[in-house]
């Protein structure tokens, strides 16, 4: 499965076009890799976002075959969420 799409159907990122422009921005990486929107993920990848205002880094647990997914808990799991304060960006 294509990186964007894994975002918005794990509902990591709500819209699948905000996906992409993170990945364009080259805030996504994949195992420590900068990744374009169609990298593909597959089990045990180590997916980074980096937003600004909040850094996310989660496992991927299982791809899912279908477009939708009742149980996000069951997809990824969160490695590390750190929110921080705008003012300390600058």
């Amino acid at each position: 499965m294509r990186l964007d799409k894994f975002l918005k159907v794990s509902r990591i990122i709500k819209r699948r076009t905000v996906a992409k422009e993170l990945c364009s921005a080259g805030k996504v990486s994949v195992n420590s890799r900068t990744a374009k929107a169609g990298t593909e993920i597959k089990e045990g990848d180590i997916i980074s976002i980096d937003r600004g205002d909040i850094y996310l880094e989660v496992e991927v647990l299982s791809v899912p075959e279908k477009a939708s997914v009742s149980n996000p808990e069951e997809v990824y799991r969160l490695i590390k969420k750190e929110k921080r304060s705008l003012d300390s960006l600058f």
